[in-house]
């Protein structure tokens, strides 16, 4: 292989704060990238080469994308898989992650089918298309977390379910076809960056991430779990690319049961919100791994620089209004914080509206002062010093 910069010009399709930070990642390597998004002036949109306005199963607008670059990619699973694999033989481009993989993970029922085939430890689940079925569910497992198997993110299309009396009103609120998986009792949820590149696989450390209403809040690094559960948890998400086509990174979220098991909640095949951290946190981000790996050079590496907790700044309005954030000086003035605003124009309660991220002092092993606790304390504080005007 011989890497020259300038280098290619990459597509993406999506062009959200994920696609933004991909762009952001992409510069320093002297890779451009253009944005297919439907959204005119997407959060991608200033820091991107360009962006072609096209919803997300629109022919003419892949193709259009597909004909400015020189390989494929998406942050976004909406992404029409199908469509992604025909413009890339058209126009004899690499496509990465595969589009078969895309197809894999974007029913969440075929995803969980695929893994529990491969041997890779997941909850007990079962299909439900009714509320019959999952009236049956709740006889086998007790209480479960009905699951959309299309089109949910950020706690949207999970309902969890206990009372079969409840059956019918759940299964409206999926709006449709639906996976039933047995409630986990876990003591704490994970998550694994894994990046697969074109002649060896990397992960990063295991985070640990704290959920409220089924929305990231925090994640923490190093995870405050032992040793033998870190090395399980990337052993398993190891497993679980062996299961799965093409490169790129994949945020592989899990569940440490009481008993140190590790179980694979979801995966999503790119760059991931628990994996934001590594921005500052970690040698190489996931967003710069991810642009490495699609275009097949070698990777960076995925050591933690010092311990780190990165803070989702979440709309805290109660109705949709325009964006603008106050009392930014709060994270500006903390020689230990920095801030990542995601350029979106309007703000909705709960909404994702950037992150920011706390370090600790020092190398991992020489950072007196830098208990993950003590980071926690000191992200939330600082988080929530921030107001929407």
């Amino acid at each position: 292989m011989n890497v020259t910069v300038p280098g290619p010009t990459l597509g993406v399709v999506g062009g959200g704060q994920l696609g933004r930070m991909l762009a952001e990642a992409a510069a320093p390597l002297g890779v451009e990238v253009i944005v297919l998004d439907p959204t005119p002036d997407c959060p991608a949109a200033p820091v991107a080469r360009e962006q072609i306005v096209g919803d997300f199963d629109d022919p003419e607008a892949f193709r259009e994308l597909a004909s400015r670059v020189d390989a494929l990619t998406f942050e976004i699973e909406l992404a029409d898989a199908a469509l992604l694999d025909r413009v890339a033989d058209e126009f004899d481009l690499s496509v990465h992650p595969a589009p078969e993989t895309l197809e894999t993970i974007e029913d969440k029922l075929v995803q969980k089918r695929a893994l529990d085939d491969a041997g890779v430890p997941v909850p007990p689940f079962r299909q439900v298309d009714d509320a019959a079925d999952l009236r049956a569910a709740l006889d086998e497992f007790g209480a479960v977390m009905l699951k959309a198997r299309t089109g949910g993110y950020d706690g949207r299309g999970n309902v969890p379910v206990t009372d079969p009396d409840d059956a019918e009103e759940a299964m409206d609120a999926v709006g449709g076809p639906a996976m039933a998986e047995t409630f986990v009792d876990f003591a704490r949820e994970l998550s694994v960056i894994a990046v697969q590149g074109a002649d060896d696989v990397r992960t990063f450390p295991a985070g640990e991430n704290i959920h409220e209403e089924e929305i990231l809040r925090e994640t923490i690094l190093p995870a405050r779990t032992t040793d033998a559960v870190i090395e399980r948890a990337e052993a398993v998400a190891r497993n679980v690319l062996d299961t799965l086509s093409g490169r790129g990174v994949f945020g592989i979220e899990l569940f440490e049961t009481e008993t140190g098991e590790i179980l694979v909640n979801e995966i999503a095949p790119r760059p991931h919100n628990s994996g934001h951290w590594t921005i500052e946190g970690a040698r190489t981000s996931q967003f710069e791994q991810h642009v490495r790996a699609v275009l097949g050079w070698p990777l960076g590496s995925t050591r933690l620089r010092c311990p780190t907790v990165m803070a989702n700044v979440l709309g805290t309005v109660e109705e949709s209004q325009p964006a603008r954030l106050g009392n930014v000086e709060a994270v500006l003035g903390d020689a230990d914080a920095s801030l990542h605003w995601y350029g979106k124009e309007e703000v909705r309660p709960l909404r994702k509206m950037g992150h920011i991220t706390l370090t600790g002092r020092g190398e991992l092993d020489a950072a007196a002062g830098s208990d993950p606790d003590e980071l926690l304390a000191h992200a939330r504080d600082v988080r929530d010093a921030l107001t929407f005007e």
